[in-house]
């Protein structure tokens, strides 16, 4: 007696399934694409590599010194006593290091910029992706990222990119 309810309400289920999924709109966004794209974030880099010019340099002088004494470590070392040979190496070490800390010290700073950017910028680009999702009237918006293939007019990038623009 509930078979014949349960077949129905399945039977329904079945049919009403395709048509609520036909009526989805999906779009699809790369979201760091547009971003790093847009003028703010092109700013942002030409502001960052004036900033860190000086410590880049420095990175580099550091790496050129170490390399210089590994290459003289390597091509006078066999006509080196021990003791000098010791004393390049022990001074190549310490290159080393220290080219390692600077690079670290660099890095990380750099990375704390970007992500403060990132932070400063996430409310516009929230903004602009609502936008679009209500201009294109979708009901949902996905990052490129989890899409395995979008028909070109779903890819909203360059709306996206244009909006940030603005």
């Amino acid at each position: 007696m509930f078979r014949i309810p349960a077949l129905v309400a399945l039977l329904a289920l079945i049919i009403a399934t395709p048509t609520a999924m036909a009526e989805t709109r999906i779009g699809v966004v790369d979201l760091r694409q547009a971003l790093f794209s847009s003028d703010a974030a092109q700013a942002f880099s030409d502001q960052l590599q004036r900033d860190f010019a000086e410590e880049e340099a420095n990175v580099r002088a550091v790496q050129d010194a170490a390399r210089e004494l590994k290459e003289r470590l390597e091509s006078d070392g066999a006509m080196m006593n021990e003791t000098e040979r010791n004393t390049l190496a022990t001074q190549f070490q310490d290159k080393v290091k220290e080219f390692n800390f600077l690079k670290q010290r660099l890095d990380s700073t750099v990375a704390s910029r970007k992500q403060a950017f990132l932070e400063q910028a996430r409310p516009d680009v929230d903004a602009a992706v609502k936008e679009l999702l209500e201009e294109n009237n979708l009901d949902l918006i996905l990052p490129s990222e989890a899409v395995v293939y979008v028909k070109p007019e779903l890819n909203l990038t360059t709306q996206l990119l244009e909006k940030l623009n603005q």
